[in-house]
């Protein structure tokens, strides 16, 4: 089971939240909960792909500088970047400036584009991998899955960069695809709530 802490209001929460009070409000209003927008959904798999080889500590506090740098994520205008658009991001102090992992965003909202055409969208793409709940699934205790190896594997063969089995699964439990909060954290009832009501994209 996922260790706990108590949050600001004595309640239970998932134990990393003891990293930096700033989690506190990602983890509660955020982490976990599913999403079907394009645009958010391309902006956590980028995010997960810069955070590989940090702490997502880092990212987060960088997140609002990464949204300015790159068009708020629109995967339509960030396809569009050029040479000079790298060289101008691996000035930004900002973010993390790594150029395979900015070059890495670009290639992927060109990928993107393509996914939306092929499978109508990014939403449909990635919720029709939506694992099977594993009713006594220990919470937080891996960071790999089948499932997120398979995803990995097909978005490598698509061209999509920065996205390893670890990465997917980061992407899968912050986007709502599984609910891995802790079995006592408070925000694991309403994150299932949120999935029952949630309605999954059509898949073409």
């Amino acid at each position: 089971m996922a260790d706990t802490i108590a949050g600001p209001d004595g309640k239970p929460r998932c134990g990393w939240c003891a990293a930096t009070d700033d989690f506190f409000p990602y983890h509660d209003n955020e982490w976990g909960f599913p999403v079907d927008d394009d645009q958010r959904l391309f902006e956590k798999i980028c995010l997960e792909g810069f955070q590989s080889g940090l702490s997502w500590r880092t990212i987060l506090a960088k997140r609002e500088n990464f949204r300015a740098a790159f068009k708020q994520f629109d995967f339509n205008k960030v396809a569009k970047f050029a040479e000079k658009d790298v060289e101008r991001l691996l000035q930004d102090e900002g973010i993390v400036r790594h150029r395979g992992k900015i070059e890495a965003v670009i290639n992927n909202a060109q990928r993107a584009k393509d996914m939306v055409r092929e499978e109508g969208s990014l939403a449909a793409y990635f919720w029709g991998f939506e694992p099977e709940e594993i009713p006594d699934a220990i919470p937080q205790s891996v960071s790999t899955s089948e499932v997120s190896k398979t995803i990995s594997k097909d978005l490598k063969k698509r061209g999509w960069k920065f996205v390893g089995p670890t990465t997917v699964y980061a992407f899968m439990q912050a986007m709502g695809l599984i609910n891995d909060h802790a079995t006592d954290c408070v925000t694991r009832k309403a994150v299932d709530k949120a999935r029952k009501q949630f309605k999954r994209p059509s898949i073409r």
